[in-house]
């Protein structure tokens, strides 16, 4: 039996048991307070992936500017901190 035989039977047997049983009657959706949450944890994922890229541009940024610096041969390309008095 090929997939597409296998994928139409059992569309068919399930189409049958709907029939059956209720007439495809549409199930009860879903608690309103599950999808809350979900959504606010995608969003949270979202949040911490965007606010991750951002700090790696910045920091390919900071790295691409020491290399360009070093390329060109100067010596003082590391940032040079200067302790508060």
């Amino acid at each position: 039996m090929t997939i597409a035989a296998t994928i139409i039977s059992i569309r068919q047997s399930r189409d049958l048991a709907m029939t059956e049983e209720g007439e495809g009657k549409p199930e009860p959706p879903e608690d309103g307070g599950s999808r809350t949450f979900e959504n606010a944890v995608m969003l949270g994922f979202f949040v911490v992936l965007v606010a991750a890229g951002i700090w790696l541009l910045g920091t390919m940024a900071d790295v691409r500017k020491a290399q360009d610096c070093a390329a060109q041969g100067r010596r003082n390309c590391g940032a040079i901190e200067v302790p508060t008095r």
